[in-house]
């Protein structure tokens, strides 16, 4: 598959780039949505995209509402970075997910460099929550109240809350959040979780850890800073997030997902690497009832944190630098369109998720291919007709061409058009 030359246009017609999020309600989800920060929204033509409801149904704030920001000062409480990010999804009819309640990373010097006893600790902890969290209530889908707590070996990672408090700092923070919120769902957070290992397996006994002190967990987050070529196989993406639900969470979601070249830059065939892995990932999630929803960390290379982390490492999105699509954006829409038009329910996972005041299609199912065949209907003259969703064009497709009463073959790109 080559980079896709025409993606420019396809911005251009109205309503053109409205597909991740539309195709993952129809295909039974919650959302498909984007992190943003204060910083890109000014940029008019990324922000244009963003809103589109059609595209992002949920809007995650990347930095705003980490405690740096929040509380500063021990005491002195500030919102504006994170309002203005929920504000935005507010205006824009966005679910948000809001984040991130108690990590070791991005904490004032206050916190981190303090002599703290047990009750001192706890007693901040709880301050901190009980503040943000109500300053919040009401707006928030869910909050990822801990986040990182384990090294890559399923250890407990050493930070200021676990030195003082051991792990018992974990359930102290879910409590916290329950009463502030009670309607928010509260999500556990934390990469390489995704699939079978030492950190998947400390991440059920945390959901356990926090049921059996009484609290409240309700999801378990999979971060998904994945690199192109080695992201597991479906099957085992399917069996960690069964895990997390098996131990008692009623949820899970891809909360961060990008996929990176460890080198750059990106070759064609990268591209179609990248492509099947983003569908990989996509297909796990839409054969779990419980995984609610897939977030990408921002929707395109040019606001990615990678480059400035992973040097020489990058083009880890749907969409390149410069607002394009790129084929993985192709290959995830394509599989989300075939999950929507199979409309039957997976035999994978027996798991409903929590119920939710948006109105859902509760009906999924994880498509074969990522450019799957859209479900037809054969009349008794011998044609066929399209599905609404479903794929109608596209460079070697050899399906029915006609779309159902209703929607009209819509081109997406060379390789792909949809009834719409």
């Amino acid at each position: 598959m080559r980079l896709l030359t025409s993606a420019t246009a396809v911005l251009a017609i109205p309503g053109a780039s409205a597909q991740l999020n539309k195709l993952a309600k129809a295909a039974g989800k919650l959302y498909f949505g984007s992190a943003t920060d204060n910083g890109e929204l000014s940029d008019t033509a990324y922000v244009n995209i963003l809103k589109n409801t059609d595209e992002f149904g949920q809007i995650t704030p990347g930095n705003g509402q980490k405690w740096q920001y929040t509380e500063p000062n021990q005491g002195q409480f500030s919102y504006t970075q994170g309002d203005q990010i929920v504000d935005f999804a507010a205006t824009n009819g966005q679910i948000v997910r809001c984040h991130t309640l108690v990590w070791y990373s991005q904490l004032p010097s206050w916190v981190s460099s303090g002599s703290w006893t047990k009750d001192q600790m706890t007693s901040i902890i709880n301050t901190h929550i009980s503040n943000e969290v109500g300053h919040y209530k009401g707006k928030c889908y869910s909050w990822d109240v801990v986040n990182e707590a384990l090294n890559d070996d399923g250890t407990y990672r050493s930070n200021i809350f676990y030195t003082v408090l051991g792990e018992s700092y974990i359930p102290l923070a879910f409590e916290a959040a329950a009463a502030a919120d009670p309607a928010a769902k509260l999500y556990y957070n934390d990469y390489n979780i995704e699939a079978t290992g030492a950190k998947q397996a400390s991440t059920v006994k945390i959901v356990t850890l926090v049921k059996n002190a009484g609290a409240r967990i309700d999801g378990v987050g999979m971060q998904a800073h994945l690199i192109v070529g080695s992201v597991s196989a479906q099957s085992t993406l399917q069996s960690a997030m069964n895990s997390y639900i098996s131990a008692g969470a009623t949820e899970v979601s891809y909360t961060e997902l990008d996929i990176r070249f460890s080198s750059l830059p990106a070759t064609d065939s990268g591209l179609q690497q990248q492509a099947t892995d983003y569908a990989t990932v996509t297909k796990a999630c839409l054969a779990v009832k419980a995984c609610v929803g897939i977030t990408i960390w921002d929707y395109t290379d040019k606001y990615s944190w990678i480059p400035s982390t992973f040097q020489g490492q990058g083009a880890a999105l749907l969409y390149d630098d410069n607002l394009s699509k790129k084929p993985a954006w192709t290959a995830v829409s394509s599989v989300l369109a075939a999950a929507a038009t199979a409309g039957a329910t997976p035999a994978t996972s027996t798991t409903a998720p929590a119920a939710v005041t948006t109105t859902l299609v509760t009906s999924t199912k994880a498509a074969a291919t990522t450019t799957a065949p859209a479900a037809t209907t054969t009349t008794a003259t011998g044609s066929c007709t399209v599905a609404k969703w479903g794929q109608c064009a596209g460079t070697g497709f050899t399906g029915c061409t006609t779309c159902a009463s209703g929607s009209t073959c819509k081109f997406q790109n060379d390789y792909y058009s949809q009834c719409l």
